[in-house]
């Protein structure tokens, strides 16, 4: 099979296009033939060798999270799955040292959902990491209808979901965006919209999701509210009696199966910034340093 690998940590040119064996799915895996497979900022960090405490996996070493594809076999034990099947996951690549960016990926089937209907199975590979990130960090807030949240980043890939997610549950959304992502806030759903710490309401909001790297944004929380961070190098200091968390995204095939329903019901919005073939991959990588996409960059085989 073909594969985008990583010979060593170092900038975007230490990845490769190069030919690996065919994995064989195991005791309760599925062999997923890859649509396309996504760039995410933990890749870069994986890449560069700022994240090697961290990661598992040895060189050569085949990054990416994100996957969908169709399932060609699958190994003894699978009852959820079967070949002809098109299928979406999360590989948590750092831990686990599996990684996405390769024409077939052998998963554990509990890690995997079934691709959402009337979306393309090469744009569905934008859900995954993002959508899971977003909805596990939502589920750690635990918001009721009603309350108000501020959403940093929130017309990325994170915080976009984000947006979409708490919107469809009745709670106010402020949007923490750059001015002339003002619209777009507001077309995910966002009631309110912040561009910068001057805009921001003062211990107004109850919760605040903070996807940025953008900790001060706690001063819009009330006095004994609550706060989550996904950026661990930016966590925001409690003040105020505000609760401050951090939430870690988890492989979660039922999560990911919750999100796929959601997406065919139009409550989510999948967005695709660009496409690279794998030849292209550290062109990819070098996009998603510059910063500024509003949508996903895919990788494809």
């Amino acid at each position: 099979m073909r594969a985008v690998i990583l010979e060593g940590y170092g900038g975007p040119e230490r990845l490769r296009t190069a030919q690996l064996p065919d994995p064989r799915p195991g005791p309760g895996q599925i062999l997923v033939r890859a649509a396309a497979s996504a760039v995410n900022p933990v890749d870069l960090e994986v890449r560069s060798g700022s994240a090697a405490a961290n990661v598992s996996a040895s060189f050569p070493m085949i990054l990416g999270w994100d996957l969908s594809g169709e399932v060609v076999e699958t190994g003894p034990g699978v009852s959820r799955f079967a070949v002809g099947d098109r299928v979406i996951a999360m590989s948590a690549q750092m831990a686990t040292g599996v990684g996405t960016h390769a024409e077939l990926v052998a998963l554990d089937e509990a890690i995997a959902a079934h691709a959402p209907r009337g979306v393309s199975l090469r744009g569905a590979a934008a859900l995954p990491l993002a959508g899971l990130t977003a909805a596990q960090a939502l589920a750690v807030l635990d918001p009721s209808p009603g309350q108000t949240l501020l959403v940093t980043g929130a017309v990325g890939a994170v915080g976009g979901y984000a947006v979409q997610l708490a919107t469809a549950r009745g709670i106010e959304v402020v949007a923490y965006v750059r001015p002339q992502d003002t619209a777009l806030a507001h077309e995910l759903g966002a009631k309110q919209v912040a561009t910068d710490g001057a805009s921001l309401p003062t211990a107004a909001c109850d919760l605040l999701l903070e996807t940025a790297g953008v900790p001060e944004a706690i001063s819009a929380v009330r006095d004994g509210g609550r706060a989550v961070s996904i950026v661990p190098s930016a966590k925001p200091e409690p003040e105020r009696g505000i609760e401050v968390r951090m939430s870690f995204v988890e492989q979660d095939g039922a999560g990911l199966a919750d999100l796929a329903r959601l997406v065919e019901q139009g409550v989510l919005t999948l967005r695709v910034a660009e496409v690279f073939d794998y030849e292209r991959a550290p062109e990819a990588h070098r996009r998603m340093a510059a910063g500024g996409t509003r949508g996903k960059l895919l990788v494809t085989p």
